[in-house]
């Protein structure tokens, strides 16, 4: 390739054709900015801006206020002692493994854990011994799995895991596992716990002190409103000195850090959203009704609403005979559900996906929510003499 000015037209401004849709995205749902991001978005986007105040640590600047976010704000809404900026949630992930274990070493990770917490293990060195869930159709997680798991790993090698992970609440289908019960159980056999919170933190009210999680982890871009990639890491007083140690040849960096992380408008987002963010995760009651009348609404369509019951989240899972059953007739069929949705403006469902297909409700209102329900069984009855 030739990069002439012909061929560089097809970059530079690129338009997002989903803008103005309902966005019942799992991913996006809880990422999206708030007016204030959007702003700073703008007014911090050139490369290192933040880094222009910087004394050599990121998380000690204090104008803008990124030192009072990091060490008096972050650590209170996460729960924890200390607490970081990183940039993404799977970098938290990676940070806890990487400085907690070491090549050779078991973590424990539940059976709904995302592929990054395997990644993240795996880039550490370390062995995965799974909790299993139940199976469908609510994909329980027992607490008690962790203590089997854990005498298992000790059993077999000598020594328990290094640490166990829970997922909550998870990726797929939004369960939250009994995760005090999970931290206590892990506790017993002296095995700390690290709370994958991607899609809770900035969500819905999450403490790791009163969960009795040692590690929390969050994402900015999935659930705090911030301009991603983005995340946030919460640590106990126990294990800080461990996560957080210094490099020896430059004695201001934190080598887990790899010495700074989040610059610019990652970083700036996830401020200028935060105190929204903060606002919304007390409406959470709410979020969850709202998930719960629009699952009713699904089912009493024929929908199939996998996981627990009642849901107790806004990401869910849900089953479609009927618009499976239309795909297997219509022209094109695997793509017929995106097309009619992209019709009626809503975004979310991914081309190709008709007969299982995940999906949150969080932010959207009764209002908007409706729409999407009637769209559904809306395009339901365009089908049904096919």
């Amino acid at each position: 390739m030739t990069l002439d000015d012909s061929s560089l037209q097809k970059f530079g401004f690129i338009k997002r054709e989903t803008l103005g849709s309902i966005n019942i995205d799992p991913l996006q749902t809880g990422g999206l900015l708030t007016g204030a991001a959007k702003q700073a978005l703008v007014e911090w986007g050139d490369g290192y801006s933040v880094c222009d105040f910087c004394g050599g640590v990121l998380d000690l600047v204090k104008k803008p206020p990124i030192h009072d976010f990091v060490h008096k704000a972050l650590p209170e809404f996460l729960g924890c002692d200390e607490a970081r900026v990183t940039n993404g949630a799977r970098e938290s992930k990676f940070a806890v493994m990487h400085s907690m274990g070491k090549p050779g070493d078991w973590v424990v990770l539940d059976g709904l854990a995302h592929y990054s917490s395997y990644v993240a293990a795996e880039r550490a060195g370390l062995n995965i011994e799974v909790v299993p869930h139940a199976g469908s159709p609510e994909y329980h997680l027992d607490p008690e799995g962790y203590g089997k798991a854990i005498e298992e790993v000790t059993k077999e090698n000598g020594k328990p895991p290094v640490l166990a992970l829970v997922t909550y609440p998870d990726g797929s289908y939004g369960n939250i596992p009994d995760a005090a019960k999970i931290a206590s159980v892990c506790h017993e056999y002296d095995v700390p716990l690290l709370l994958n919170g991607a899609y809770s933190v900035g969500r819905m009210p999450v403490s790791a002190k009163e969960i009795g999680a040692d590690f929390i982890v969050g994402s900015g871009h999935k659930s705090m409103a911030a301009s991603g990639p983005v995340g946030v890491l919460g640590v106990s007083e126990e294990y800080a000195p461990v996560v957080f140690r210094k490099s020896v040849h430059n004695k201001v960096k934190e080598i887990e850090l790899l010495g700074c992380t989040a610059r610019g408008a990652t970083v700036m987002t996830l401020m200028a959203s935060f105190p929204e963010v903060v606002k919304r995760t007390r409406n959470w009651d709410q979020e969850v009704e709202n998930a719960r009348w629009f699952s009713s609404r699904l089912e009493g369509m024929g929908f199939i609403q996998r996981g627990q019951k009642p849901h107790s989240h806004d990401l869910m899972f849900f089953e479609a005979p009927g618009f499976y059953e239309i795909s297997q007739k219509v022209k094109n069929g695997r793509y017929f559900l995106y097309r009619e949705l992209k019709e009626r403006k809503i975004h979310g469902i991914k081309s190709g996906l008709t007969k299982y297909f995940k999906l949150s409700t969080f932010g959207l209102g009764k209002e908007k929510l409706g729409i999407v329900a009637d769209s559904f069984e809306d395009i339901l009855k365009k089908y049904e003499n096919v």
